[in-house]
């Protein structure tokens, strides 16, 4: 009887082993700055409102009932596929964790959760794919002098759990701090915040950063991604970002733009490689990030971009081509906000449709690969 209960162990770890390519056995990370890594980088593509979705009344219920939260099915390798297959080489996978760790001072993350969230980038890394993933839809840790304390002690936490997990995994996996932090519901959310909110973003970088640089395994080397204040290409928001002396750091904005265009749904429907007013925004903000980060040899990766469905496909596909063609002039990887909606009442920036495994737009997925030949 002794002898079967130190077996059953040994034989679990084996067949976990075996059924975990590359991630018990330490990968070598490679030894390059994330300025070259980039490089590497064509195109990304969000897995947008499915990890990341949220609803508090379902708090205690498996995994599959916040990934389908917001609506999207079930992530299957299929899907995975089938972006890698279209020409992404890039997944972002934005992850809420919000209601998924348990109370100070552990913060402990529910192992059925750690463990779906593993499985889906697992589908990414399988295929060869670079991921990101971060934490995104979380209540936490608004950024003020007042509440950055316990901020801190969550995010330090979480993270360290997070690493752990993922310590073996080579420079494929690259981890961002948070998703767009901000101060939600107050004028100041999406205008750059305060001097104190970009501070504080800051402190949080940091702590995210040293607990990270201080995990095991391959994470003193991995490539992190530190965000402005609500992910913000503002320049009073970039002048404020602080950014550690390591050349495996990379900044993090989203840019939907130009905004009337792009994200605002009582904006125009029109836009025009042909006229200055259409690619201003789009030139000046790839000006900005040159002068502040890619000429000093600073990556900088748009985490999120995307044109929503307003029945102007013709229009999405010129700004889609034009935008991409712009950032990747100046070696900005950007990644598509995919949500899966498309003639919904909310932002429709779906691009492929889960559910039937097509591209609804496939127009505009070929302009982005061809302008980033």
């Amino acid at each position: 009887m002794k002898n079967f209960i130190i077996i059953v162990p040994v034989i679990f770890i084996f067949l976990t082993a075996c059924n975990s390519v590359g991630r018990l056995d330490e990968k070598e990370m490679r030894d390059i700055k994330s300025i070259e890594l980039v490089k590497e980088f064509n195109n990304g593509w969000n897995l947008g409102n499915t990890l990341d979705a949220t609803n508090p009344s379902l708090a205690g219920s498996r995994p599959e009932a916040f990934e389908t939260a917001w609506g999207n099915p079930v992530t299957t390798p299929e899907m995975i596929k089938m972006v890698k297959d279209a020409g992404f080489n890039l997944v972002r996978i934005p992850v809420t964790w919000d209601k998924q760790i348990g109370d100070a001072p552990d913060y402990a993350i529910n192992p059925a959760w750690m463990d779906r969230v593993q499985e889906v980038i697992d589908y990414a890394v399988d295929l060869d794919l670079f991921v990101i993933m971060n934490l995104h839809h979380e209540d936490w840790h608004f950024p003020s002098n007042e509440n950055f304390e316990k901020a801190e002690s969550i995010i330090i936490k979480v993270w360290e759990q997070i690493a752990k997990r993922f310590e073996n995994y080579d420079e494929r996996l690259i981890f961002e701090a948070m998703n767009e932090p901000r101060m939600k519901e107050t004028e100041f959310e999406w205008t750059g915040g305060t001097t104190e909110s970009r501070s504080v973003v800051n402190q949080l970088n940091k702590a995210f950063y040293e607990t990270i640089r201080n995990a095991d395994g391959n994470n003193p080397l991995r490539h992190l991604m530190l965000p402005t204040y609500a992910a913000s290409a503002e320049t009073h928001v970039l002048d404020d970002l602080i950014i550690p002396d390591d050349d495996r750091v990379i900044v993090s904005v989203h840019s939907y733009s130009p905004y009337d265009f792009a994200l605002n749904e009582a904006g125009v429907t029109t836009w025009s490689a042909d006229n200055p007013s259409d690619t201003r925004d789009i030139d000046s903000l790839v000006e900005r990030l040159e002068e502040r980060y890619i000429s000093k040899g600073i990556p900088v990766i748009i985490g999120e971009y995307g044109a929503r469905n307003k029945d102007n496909l013709e229009d999405r596909v010129a700004w889609a081509h034009y935008y991409v063609k712009t950032m990747e002039a100046k070696g900005i990887p950007r990644v598509w906000w995919d949500n899966n909606l498309f003639v919904s009442s909310g932002e429709n920036f779906g691009l492929l449709n889960r559910r039937t495994l097509t591209w609804e737009y496939p127009e505009i997925v070929e302009a982005i690969m061809e302008a980033s030949k």
